[in-house]
């Protein structure tokens, strides 16, 4: 969800997690935690709204979606056609969730929503720029712009940075993080759904550990590189089981004080009663 979420109902019990950019979220008339997991019964309406920090939130259902898969992934690649943006009235299809029953948890994300400082590396095409560009580059605040979309980011300066070599390179090979100059010299950095050639000279690439703070940047958040040796960014770089690894050992279990849960009788805590007047002595 970019920007701004939407309203949900679900025809049975769905558990679901809500991550990344903090965005308000309310179910029926009870405002809900971010950065945990939470339980809504049938008929229930979650509304999401704007974002209130970063750029992108993520509502995901705790049973898997029940849809056709490609190149071995359910995701949406709207530039190549893959998919399409969810409209109102949209159904999504849903499996089944392997631990209905499991308590909710909460995890604490890493400072991602608020620009700052992003780690680069010097990249094939970085000599086409003068030591004077790189220099002026690495000393300016670049501010994060409006165009944006899961291709890249734009990002504002006073200053350009073209570099020195004639207009119109033969396209090359492009990943994600790279750091395009337009022929005007203003960066782009590329992200998750970036095309895999370009024309456009890159002063370097950003490592993958602070790619997530150029993805959810919020608009007029201030940036600045720093370029670091590519030693230390393998040292600062795993792999994503080692990642996700670390995400698990940092959730832990919600734990309430039964006075602050608003629908405690949902919970059915007391499976049943008596009146207890038939032991009562005739």
């Amino acid at each position: 969800m970019m920007g701004l979420g939407g309203t949900f109902r679900t025809n049975a019990p769905l558990r679901f997690a809500l991550t990344g950019a903090k965005m308000r979220v309310t179910l029926d008339d009870t405002v809900l935690a971010w950065n945990r997991t939470h339980t809504m019964q049938a008929g229930q309406i979650l509304t999401i709204g704007a974002v209130e920090n970063g750029s992108y939130g993520y509502l995901t259902p705790a049973a898997p979606i029940a849809c056709d898969s490609w190149l071995a992934s359910q995701s949406t690649h709207l530039l190549a056609g893959i998919g399409r943006i969810l409209e109102t009235g949209d159904a999504i299809a849903l499996g089944v969730d392997s631990d209905p029953g499991r308590v909710d948890h909460k995890i604490t994300p890493s400072d991602r929503f608020s620009g700052g400082t992003i780690r680069m590396v010097a990249g094939p095409q970085t000599d086409l720029f003068s030591h004077q560009t790189q220099t002026r580059f690495y000393a300016t605040q670049f501010i994060r712009s409006p165009q944006a979309n899961r291709q890249g980011v734009k990002l504002d300066a006073a200053d350009t940075f073209a570099p020195e070599t004639p207009k119109g390179l033969a396209s090359d090979f492009i990943q994600t993080g790279d750091i395009q100059m337009t022929g005007e010299g203003v960066p782009y950095v590329l992200l998750s759904e970036c095309q895999t050639i370009g024309g456009y000279p890159r002063i370097g690439t950003v490592i993958p550990l602070d790619l997530a703070k150029i993805a959810q940047a919020p608009i007029g958040s201030r940036l600045q590189f720093e370029t670091i040796s590519l030693e230390d960014a393998d040292t600062l770089c795993h792999s994503d089981a080692m990642l996700l690894g670390a995400q698990r050992r940092s959730v832990t279990p919600c734990i309430r004080d039964p006075r602050d849960i608003p629908d405690l009788l949902a919970y059915q805590l007391i499976s049943g009663m008596i009146s207890g007047t038939e032991f009562d002595e005739d």
